[in-house]
């Protein structure tokens, strides 16, 4: 299995700059409706969420804007599950031009599993550890990402 198509939207004009160009929050804005979109591939959808008071927390974000996107584009989200645990998930999203490989911009994520009740970390049910499992394994072929792991710092 290729990385999932989590979400797919044009670019919206408010989400537009002074220069034509989607501004960087709203990156994140789309990686954020992706990662949504991936909780109900896992089981973890409003229903669900009702249901156990379980979430997904967000951790560790890195964002890495590699090409500008200008309004009137139409883009879609790649995700790729790099790992996880009986209590996280580690997410990588590309965002691309419509039917087009070279990624605009990626995105990595660190997701806790939350009981909202605590607020406390809580075991993924077994139900959605055997759908992370499936993508995972669905995915094994796949190769680690040019932007995963990236550390921000100067040269030096």
């Amino acid at each position: 299995m290729p990385a999932l198509q989590t979400y797919r939207t044009p670019l919206m004009p408010d989400w537009v700059d002074y220069n034509g160009h989607l501004r960087d929050a709203f990156y994140l804005l789309i990686f954020s409706y992706a990662t949504d979109a991936f909780m109900e591939c896992i089981g973890l959808d409003g229903d669900n969420r009702e249901a156990t008071g379980h979430s997904l927390f967000t951790l560790e974000c890195h964002l890495n804007y590699l090409h500008e996107v200008k309004l009137g584009t139409e883009v879609t989200v790649r995700t790729q599950v790099l790992g996880h645990d009986r209590k996280r998930v580690h997410l990588y999203h590309s965002l691309h031009r419509e039917g087009i490989d070279e990624a605009l911009a990626a995105n990595e994520q660190m997701l806790l599993h939350v009981d909202l009740a605590g607020p406390k970390s809580a075991v993924f049910a077994p139900e959605v550890l055997e759908r992370l499992q499936g993508i995972v394994a669905e995915q094994a072929n796949l190769p680690v990402p040019e932007f995963v792991g990236r550390v921000m710092k100067l040269p030096g």
